[in-house]
């Protein structure tokens, strides 16, 4: 087993008798299925539906404090204390970033339970979180019977399952969840009560108009950098993201890759030439069974 602390995600808490109720209102994952134990993927949006920032969530056990623990990136746990406050009115919840950090730990099963600890619900190969102060790292690997390796490794193995990294494979404030796949990895209940830019969501995902999606593409031995154009032959069809050991991820408009596929036509970026992981994929419409 293998472990890596990530050191660009931070932590924040969202505590208090409203915490559940308050959080429900807000973010695109349905809160009342959380336990301890148990994480989920969500989003905060804007009114007008787009990612603010994603982030996994957990329930706190009663016996440390309860209330939500957020792992989200790190650059953007203030913003999002500040997002959450804004919405908190007359809630009776607090919310604050706190010194802690995620250590992720894939590829084998654990010697030890540790507190604070959930499987990540994206995608199960993807292991398990936990938070923790930096500090701990190496004891809490030792711990749960795992390589402390670094977290470069992580991003490579998060790069061939094809899971969206925000700020690499798309950008906050203009990306809707569904062109990172979030209704694919669990991070939209469409079935749950309001929250901000529901409506927006839930009209892409009933009328499938998600024409922009993330997808898993192979490369040569040079990847091509982050934000250069992906062509096919000599038109633009999306952006390249981020890319480790001949594997990538690519935000592309499906539409317009689907018929350079049919053309024949080759795909490059930066020059250099890439091919889809999975070409049915965009071909997959765009409505997915709700999770």
């Amino acid at each position: 087993m293998k472990s890596a602390f990530l050191p660009d995600r931070g932590v924040v808490k969202v505590a208090g008798e409203d915490a559940r109720n308050f959080l429900n209102g807000l973010i695109t994952t349905d809160v009342d299925r959380l336990k301890p134990g148990l994480g989920r993927f969500g989003a905060l949006l804007t009114p007008q539906g787009k990612i603010i920032a994603d982030f996994l969530i957990t329930e706190v056990p009663a016996g440390h404090g309860g209330g939500f623990l957020i792992d989200c990136p790190k650059a953007l746990a203030d913003t999002l204390v500040t997002k959450l406050k804004f919405y908190k009115l007359r809630a009776k919840v607090t919310v604050e970033s706190l010194d802690l950090g995620v250590l992720a730990a894939w590829d084998g099963q654990l010697a030890a339970q540790p507190d604070l600890a959930f499987a990540d619900p994206r995608n199960d190969a993807l292991g398990i979180r936990i938070l923790i102060p930096e500090d701990l790292k190496q004891k809490l690997s030792d711990l749960i019977g795992a390589e402390l390796v670094d977290a470069a490794d992580y991003e490579a193995h998060r790069i061939a399952l094809g899971v969206p990294r925000g700020g690499l494979d798309f950008m906050y404030s203009d990306a809707f969840p569904h062109e990172t796949n979030m209704d694919r990895l669990a991070g939209v209940d469409f079935d749950k009560g309001c929250y901000v830019g529901q409506e927006v969501v839930s009209r892409m995902q009933h009328r499938g108009t998600a024409r922009t999606r993330s997808v898993k593409v192979l490369l040569d031995d040079i990847s091509p950098e982050v934000g250069v154009s992906v062509m096919a032959g000599d038109k633009p069809v999306g952006t390249m993201g981020s890319s480790a050991q001949g594997k990538g991820i690519a935000l592309v408009r499906i539409d317009r890759v689907a018929d350079a596929l049919d053309a024949s036509q080759p795909l490059t970026a930066g020059g250099l030439a890439l091919t889809l992981a999975e070409p049915d994929i965009v071909r997959i419409p765009s409505k997915q069974p709700t999770a």
